[in-house]
This record gives structure tokens, C-alpha cells and sequence, in this order.
């Protein structure tokens, strides 16, 4: 079950810097490929903790791994993106 809280904290977070449209195209495009996207956010975790605490970054990085759950992200992101 996906914690859309911290869905709803990284659509935040991406409409703050007007990513959220970008990123969803990206994870879209990026398909299975979101796997590598997500090994990378687990390296990465030590050093990107300046923009989001260590658990946010593991959800985003479990969300990436599931095709379902990535689908899921995506259409939430945009649904969000809608006034």
C-alpha cells in the first residue's frame, strides 16, 4: 500500500521547484528503467539528505521498483498538478 502522504510531501516538494509535470514524464518515459533510477536514490541516500529526510527518499526509491506503484505515482502527481 503506497504512503500517499509522503506522495503528497514529494508532490509538494516538486511543485516548490515546478518539477512535478517534469518528473512525471521522466518516471513515465523512464519505465522499467526506474529500477536503476531507484539503486541510484539508495547510493545517493547519504547525500541527499538536504532535501528530503532518509525515509522519504527509501519510499520513493520502493515506489520506483513497483511497476504498479510507480503508475500510481505518476497519475498522482499529475492529478495534483490539476487546479
Amino acid at each position: 500500500m503506497p504512503d500517499t502522504k509522503r506522495w503528497f510531501n514529494w508532490a509538494q516538494f516538486l511543485q516548490h521547484w515546478s518539477l512535478r509535470e517534469p518528473v512525471a514524464t521522466l518516471i513515465e518515459a523512464a519505465g522499467p528503467l526506474s529500477i536503476f533510477i531507484a539503486q541510484f536514490i539508495y547510493l545517493g541516500e547519504p547525500f541527499l539528505h538536504w532535501a528530503a529526510p532518509e525515509e522519504q527518499w527509501k519510499e520513493l526509491a520502493k515506489t520506483l521498483e513497483d511497476k504498479e506503484e510507480r503508475n500510481t505515482f505518476v497519475a498522482f502527481l499529475r492529478e495534483e498538478d490539476e487546479p
